[in-house]
C-alpha cells in the first residue's frame, strides 16, 4: 500500500497544481498587472499543502506502523509462547510468523504460527487501507484549505518559498541527525568492546588476532585485538597509492590544461573519466592475475623476497583507481585559476614552465589539495582491491612487498559469521570504524586548514 500512497499523492499534488495555476491564471486575466505572484506560484502552493504533510504522514505511517502491529501481533499469542521468553526469542517467533505470512515456509509450521500469520496479512491489509483513507482525507482538506487562501493579491510566491526553505531546512537537519546517529552508534557499541577490551591494548597492542570461541566446545583462539598491526597496513597501502596516483594525476591536469591541443584534450579527459567508473572488483582482478605476479616475477629477479597479496600490489592499482579523482579536480582547480595570472606571468618573460610551477600551481593549491584529500579518503576506506591483491592477515611490517590487510577488511571480516553481536570479536568492527572516522575528520581538519592559510595568501 505504500506505492499506491506514494501514486496517490503524487497524483493529487499535480491536480491542485493545475487547480491552483488555473486559479492564478483566472486572477491575472481579472486583475491585471495587479496580481502578486505569477500562477504558477499559485499552483506551487497548492501542490506543496496538498504533497508534504501527506507525504510527512506516509512516512510516519510507515516508520510506525511495523512496530505497533508487531506488539499487537504478540500480545494476541498464547500465553506458551511468550511467558518466560526473551527479547531475541520473541524475534525470532515474530521472524518466523512474517516468513510464513510471506510464504516462505520452511517444514511444517505450528498452527499457532499459521493463525498468527494470517491474522498478520489481515492487520497489515487493514493497516495498508486506513493509511490510503487517512492520507487522501488529509489531502482534501489540505486542497480545501489552501484553495479558499488564493487570491488576486495572494503572496503565492512567498508562501511557497517558505516551504521550500523549510524542506531544505529539513533536509540539513536530517542530514545531521544521520552523521549524529551515525557517531553515536559508533560510540556506543565502540565503549561496549572498551569495557571487554582495555583500551591501550587495543590502540598501541602489537598482535591482532580476533578470533574467539563461539561454543564452549569450539577450538579457537583466545582473541588479541592489538591493532596496530592494522593501521599499519592502512597507512602501507594509502601512502602506496596516494605516492603513486598524486604525481601522476597531477602531471596529467597539468598536461591537459597547459600543454594539450584540444583534440588530444578531448580523448584523454573522457578516457580518464571512464577509469573512475569502473568497479573496484575489476581492479581487484587485474591486481591478482597482473600486476601482483608482475611484482613477485620482478621482485624475485632482484632477489627480493615478494608475497603472492603484497600491499605494493593493492596500492599500486588502487593508485591507478584514484589517478581519475585527482585529475579530474586539479584539472578544474588549474582552470578556475584568473587568466590574468598567467598572462601576467607570461608577458614578465616567465616560461610556461614558471608560470606552472610559481603562478598556477599556487593559485590552484586549495582544488589540488581536495584532490588529493579525496583520493587519500577513498584509498583509507577502499576494500575489495586489498582483500584480493593484500590479504586477509594483519602484518606488522612496512615492507610494502609483505601481505597486509587494512581497517575496512577487517570490519568486513568481524562482522561477517555466527559470532554473537555482544562479543568484542564484533565489537571490535565498531572500534575500528570509530578510528577510521577520527582518522578521516583529522584529515579534512589538517586539509581545511592548509587550504585556508594558501587561499588568503593567493586571493
Amino acid at each position: 500500500m505504500l506505492g499506491t500512497a506514494l501514486l496517490l499523492i503524487l497524483g493529487m499534488s499535480i491536480v491542485a497544481f493545475i487547480v491552483g495555476r488555473a486559479s492564478g491564471r483566472r486572477f491575472l486575466r481579472a486583475s491585471g498587472s495587479s496580481i502578486h505572484s505569477l500562477p504558477s506560484y499559485h499552483g506551487l502552493f497548492v501542490a506543496v499543502w496538498v504533497g508534504v504533510p501527506a507525504l510527512v504522514l506516509v512516512l510516519l505511517w510507515a516508520a510506525l506502523s511495523g512496530t505497533i502491529v508487531d506488539s499487537l501481533l504478540l500480545a494476541s499469542l498464547p500465553d506458551s509462547m511468550t511467558t518466560g521468553v526473551t527479547g531475541a526469542g520473541l524475534d525470532l517467533v515474530l521472524s518466523e510468523i512474517k516468513n510464513v505470512a510471506a510464504g516462505l515456509l520452511f517444514g511444517e509450521p505450528r498452527p499457532e504460527i499459521v493463525e498468527a500469520a494470517a491474522r498478520l496479512n489481515r492487520w497489515d491489509a487493514l493497516a495498508g487501507w486506513a493509511m490510503v483513507v487517512v492520507v487522501f482525507a488529509l489531502m482534501i482538506v489540505a486542497f480545501a484549505v489552501a484553495r479558499t487562501r488564493l487570491a488576486p493579491r495572494f503572496r503565492a510566491r512567498n508562501a511557497f518559498e517558505r516551504w521550500l526553505s523549510g524542506l531544505m531546512i529539513a533536509a540539513s537537519v536530517g542530514a545531521i541527525l544521520v552523521t549524529v546517529g551515525i557517531v553515536v552508534s559508533l560510540l556506543v557499541e565502540s565503549l561496549a568492546f572498551f569495557r571487554m577490551v582495555p583500551i591501550g591494548e587495543f590502540l598501541f597492542g602489537l598482535n591482532w588476532e580476533p578470533q574467539m570461541p563461539i561454543r564452549a566446545d569450539q577450538v579457537a583462539g583466545l582473541g588479541a585485538f592489538g591493532a596496530v598491526p592494522v593501521f599499519l597496513g592502512t597507512i602501507v597501502i594509502a601512502t602506496v597509492a596516494t605516492l603513486f596516483a598524486a604525481p601522476v594525476g597531477l602531471f596529467t591536469a597539468i598536461y591537459l590544461v597547459e600543454y594539450a591541443s584540444e583534440r588530444v584534450r578531448s580523448v584523454v579527459k573522457p578516457v580518464l573519466e571512464v577509469l573512475a567508473g569502473v568497479p573496484t572488483i575489476v581492479y581487484g582482478f587485474f591486481a591478482v592475475l597482473t600486476v601482483a605476479p608482475a611484482i613477485r616475477s620482478t621482485g624475485n629477479s632482484l632477489g627480493l623476497a615478494a608475497s603472492p597479496n603484497s600491499a605494493l600490489a593493492a596500492g599500486v592499482v588502487m593508485g591507478i583507481m584514484l589517478i581519475p579523482f585527482i585529475s579530474s579536480l586539479s584539472d578544474d582547480a588549474l582552470r578556475a585559476v584568473p587568466r590574468s595570472l598567467r598572462d601576467g606571468s607570461l608577458a614578465i618573460g616567465a616560461t610556461r614552465a614558471e608560470t606552472v610551477r610559481k603562478v598556477m600551481l599556487a593559485a590552484a593549491l586549495p582544488g589540488i589539495m581536495g584532490g588529493v584529500l579525496l583520493a587519500v579518503s577513498r584509498a583509507i576506506g577502499e576494500t575489495m582491491i586489498v582483500v584480493m591483491a593484500a590479504g586477509l592477515i594483519a602484518t606488522l611490517t612496512i615492507n610494502p612487498l609483505d601481505s597486509v590487510t587494512t581497517v575496512t577488511v577487517q570490519i568486513v571480516t568481524l562482522l561477517i559469521g555466527d559470532t554473537a553481536f555482544d562479543s568484542p570479536k564484533t565489537l571490535a568492527a565498531f572500534a575500528l570504524g570509530l578510528v577510521l572516522f577520527l582518522t578521516t575528520l583529522l584529515l579534512n581538519v589538517i586539509a581545511l586548514r592548509i587550504v585556508n592559510r594558501y587561499r588568503e595568501k593567493y586571493d
